[in-house]
């Protein structure tokens, strides 16, 4: 089976921002090329917005399935967020397109365009082995697993305020989101003596002087000059004050904030 790099958020924001953007005649033609035209009525019947939320359904329950396309044969989730892709342009103030651009960046992408043509073009904003939505995913199911409900509420509380744009927020819960984290995995392994330390800084430096953080490979270190230390140092700044973050660097706490917090669980389930 195909898999495909894009999350029902994206692909939503994708078929909503295509909706605003093509006409009858030009979203009948989408369906076309999807392969859909014999399941979303064509002509004016029905409205672009009534087509576009059968599409959007259709997509995700779908999203695996293969394409024909002008680019080759591709998921049916990429050729959606391909077309979306298509009709962006640059500084564009519609916000049906700055939610799928958020949606993408969440997903590990950018868009961006050719300075001779001025073409969109899609492009990984990470290494491919990184895979944001699995690891989004994956951190959600151990984190359940696990029961660490608050940190999770945070994690969530994150990413919602990331696609709302509102990045102050978003740093603000993705350094919760770890803090807690690590307070809870103390918990997890002793409860008596986690919680008989006085701060989640006391809690980090206990999981080191266990073993579970590696002095070694400078994951915690008591001088602060450790990879978890400046980590903490870098998410306070630009924090619940307004104003003082951008996007990019908001992704960019939330994409380290996951692949950190995978690897913390992933250890935790593991035993080590």
């Amino acid at each position: 089976m195909k898999v495909h790099p894009f999350t029902r958020p994206t692909i939503v924001a994708a078929v909503e921002f295509l909706a605003e953007m093509l006409s009858q005649a030009k979203f009948d033609q989408l369906a076309v090329r999807l392969g859909l035209d014999d399941e979303i009525p064509q002509g004016s019947a029905k409205s672009v917005t009534a087509k576009s939320a059968l599409l959007a359904r259709m997509v995700n329950q779908r999203a695996t399935q293969t394409v024909r396309t002008l680019d080759g044969p591709v998921t049916l989730a990429e050729a959606a967020v391909r077309e979306a892709v298509r009709v962006t342009v640059p500084q564009y103030a519609k916000a049906e397109q700055e939610r799928f651009i958020r949606g993408l960046a969440l997903d590990g992408y950018v868009v961006s365009w050719d300075e001779d043509t001025r073409m969109p073009l899609l492009r990984a904003a990470l290494p491919s082995e990184v895979n944001l939505p699995t690891t989004d995913d994956e951190v959600h199911q151990l984190l359940k697993h696990f029961g660490f409900i608050v940190p999770l509420g945070h994690l969530d509380q994150a990413i919602d305020a990331h696609a709302r744009g509102d990045w102050a927020a978003a740093n603000s819960q993705i350094r919760t989101f770890l803090e807690g984290l690590l307070s809870e995995i103390a918990l997890h392994i002793d409860p008596q003596k986690a919680a008989t330390l006085a701060s989640s800084e006391n809690r980090r430096a206990w999981l080191a002087a266990r073993g579970f953080l590696s002095s070694s490979r400078n994951e915690w270190t008591n001088d602060g000059k450790s990879y978890l230390n400046g980590l903490f140092k870098m998410l306070h700044t630009d924090g619940s004050h307004p104003g003082l973050s951008d996007e990019d660097h908001s992704t960019f706490r939330l994409h380290v904030g996951l692949i950190t917090g995978r690897a913390l669980l992933r250890r935790l389930n593991n035993g080590r």
